[in-house]
């Protein structure tokens, strides 16, 4: 079994949901008393989200290449960013490791194709939804066409992730604000809907709407477990 590098704590959040599948995975493939094989180094995500805010990508990179570095020094073998925004600077953290990021939108990409999925919706921050980091990715790399919500729906999104998700509030209002946003993205053609931030399925999940959703963070750890047992 490989080990596993994570990159993590932004938030802490959905860090345990990653913990919590990548070792689920692990057990429902080997049995018994087996878990996954970890390597986690956990940010202070009020240093990253007042970076982001700021513009300051750069420095973003600089901690999240040294805990990169760290991981790979701990023994991991390969290394997983645990949230979609900080996938933006990616190609900065891999240029200071030897060992691969699985990233997370080819994860998602390949999990969509597998169901046939041409056009999908995309909820996130508003930096994943605004920039092209992400979505470009998706659609320049593969067959699917990427759409987002427009800007007031954009900021709605946004600020339920700060304000609330990464805080471990979970506000039903706030879910049915999502619900909506989530069917005029499938009113718009879009087949499903990438959950585009690893902390929005701990709000929306797929008993709550008939349009298909993709959790990154399930996806991700899938991917990941797939690899760590290869």
């Amino acid at each position: 079994m490989k080990t596993i590098g994570m990159i993590g704590g932004m938030s802490w959040e959905s860090t345990q949901s990653y913990y919590q599948a990548i070792n689920q995975g692990v057990k429902a493939a080997l049995g018994g008393l087996h878990s996954a094989k970890i390597c986690l180094y956990s940010v202070d995500f009020a240093e990253i989200e007042t970076l982001q805010h700021q513009g300051l990508w750069d420095d973003t990179a600089k901690i999240l290449a040294d805990a990169a570095v760290a991981v790979e020094a701990g023994g991991a073998d390969f290394v997983l960013i645990c949230t979609n925004t900080m996938h933006k600077v990616a190609d900065e953290i891999q240029a200071q490791i030897s060992i691969p990021i699985l990233h997370i939108a080819d994860a998602t990409a390949n999990a969509l194709l597998a169901d046939g999925i041409t056009k999908v919706g995309l909820l996130g921050t508003r930096f994943t939804m605004e920039q092209d980091f992400y979505k470009h990715r998706i659609s320049d790399n593969y067959p699917i066409e990427v759409i987002v919500p427009n800007a007031d729906d954009q900021t709605r999104i946004h600020d339920v992730i700060y304000q609330e998700l990464c805080l471990g509030n979970i506000n039903p209002q706030s879910r049915q604000v999502y619900l909506s946003i989530i069917d005029k993205l499938f009113a718009q053609g879009a087949q499903a809907v990438i959950l585009g931030c690893t902390e929005i399925a701990l709000l929306v999940q797929q008993q709550h709407t008939q349009v298909p959703l993709y959790d990154t963070t399930q996806i991700h750890a899938n991917s990941e477990v797939s690899m760590a047992l290869t």
